[in-house]
């Protein structure tokens, strides 16, 4: 193998695409399109955001929705990426229909599969740049892409990451191993 050094980039993954939608202090929806997200427990959802109008409506509302982003939706979760709630109404523009958690002030994008309801329980930072941790409350998911035991399948949902040193978005791919089965054969 040749190796060359790369410098102090990050390269771990494409990132999941996260849609994540609040409400300003009128009740206007909006949505952002955000790859430094994650789950950081089986229960809670963290990230980090610059100044963006999302930002100061979860510091405000104490609540958030987020929703990776589907394949059948990357043309609207990309919209949400490249324009900026300061200037446009995003929810309007994409076409896509916002409706009101009925768990938390936030609001749920109906195209979107799989949703999950936050409560902000800490912030770091404040509305002009923030890592935000919320509990989830509710997770709701679409039932067209449920297995057979009621499992979220993510070949029927095909969620998208984002490739940041291609700055592409791919569909999540083939199963290769099972998790807590594959490395059995090394035991």
């Amino acid at each position: 193998m040749a190796f060359k050094n790369l410098g102090s980039a990050g390269e771990l993954f494409p990132q999941s695409v996260f849609i994540i939608a609040s409400y300003d202090e009128n009740g206007v929806p909006n949505a952002m399109n955000a790859a430094w997200a994650g789950e950081c427990s089986r229960h809670e959802i963290c990230f980090n955001i610059g100044d963006h109008k999302t930002t100061a409506n979860i510091v405000k509302k104490g609540a958030f929705t987020v929703s990776p982003a589907d394949a059948a939706h990357v043309v609207e979760a990309d919209y949400f990426g490249i324009a900026t709630g300061n200037k446009v109404d995003k929810a309007a523009a994409s076409g896509m229909t916002f409706t009101k958690s009925e768990f938390v002030d936030a609001p749920v994008i109906e195209e979107f599969p799989l949703t999950m309801e936050c409560e902000v329980t800490d912030v770091q930072g404040d509305e002009h740049g923030a890592r935000i941790v919320g509990r989830i409350v509710n997770t709701r998911v679409d039932e067209s892409v449920l297995d057979e035991k009621g499992r979220v399948d993510f070949d029927k949902m095909r969620p998208i990451v984002y490739d940041s040193t291609r700055r592409i978005y791919r569909v999540v791919g083939e199963e290769v191993g099972g998790a807590w089965d594959a490395g059995m054969k090394l035991m």
